[in-house]
């Protein structure tokens, strides 16, 4: 029988940990790491069809579909541990609600598009970790909790430790608002080093301090 997590510490760690995943989570998704503002009114746009252009942005580019993806793994993981006994549809549907309501944030707030595709590739990686998690159960039985307890603590203390070292580099992904600005960067090399950052936290979870090395992709 699996180990309930609310018995000693675990549920207090978990719980920490999750709050600091959704903390770090709504800074990438909001500001891009960015210091938190509000927008003009002209980014304030609304994109209703899924992988499509619309509202004057483009659809969304291949790599920020599966960043957000992977970026929403764990909301699903850390659902799973900290209410196991929650069906996984409603657990679905926080993830969903979650989402939801940063696009909404990001609609007041004039931070950039609202897009419908970042919903359903939201709910999707939250799915999938919950996925995930079911798999664990299966395969490790007992030791379930402990062992995805060690995953979460280790994926998001790397990935706390990469967001220190991108905002303390020279390295910027800057909002929409900035970018004719900011006249060290060229747009090139800022969509790359935005592709490395949201690769960089992705990569915590799954492939360990190496991608951390590769650096921003060079144009």
């Amino acid at each position: 029988m699996e180990k309930n997590p609310s018995r000693g510490g675990g549920r207090a760690l978990l719980v920490a940990l999750f709050v600091a995943y959704l903390g770090l989570l709504a800074w990438i998704v909001l500001w891009k790491l960015e210091v938190p503002h509000v927008g003009g009114g002209a980014l304030r746009q609304l994109k209703l069809v899924p992988f499509a252009p619309g509202s004057g942005f483009g659809a969304s580019a291949p790599f920020e579909v599966v960043a957000n993806f992977l970026l929403f793994a764990p909301f699903g993981l850390y659902l799973g541990l900290l209410a196991p006994s929650r069906q996984w549809w409603k657990a679905a549907g926080v993830v969903a609600g979650a989402s939801a309501a940063l696009e909404l944030t990001q609609y007041v707030l004039a931070l950039g598009s609202s897009d419908a595709t970042d919903l359903v590739v939201n709910t999707a990686g939250g799915l999938a970790g919950i996925g995930l998690l079911a798999w664990a159960r299966r395969r490790l039985q007992a030791r379930t909790t402990a062992v995805m307890t060690r995953l979460c603590t280790i994926g998001t203390v790397f990935a706390l430790l990469l967001t220190g070292i991108f905002v303390a580099s020279p390295l910027r992904y800057a909002p929409p608002r900035d970018a004719a600005a900011i006249s060290t960067h060229s747009v090139p090399e800022q969509a790359a080093c935005g592709q490395w950052l949201l690769e960089v936290f992705s990569a915590g979870w799954a492939t360990g301090p190496s991608a951390m090395r590769r650096g921003p992709a060079s144009r």
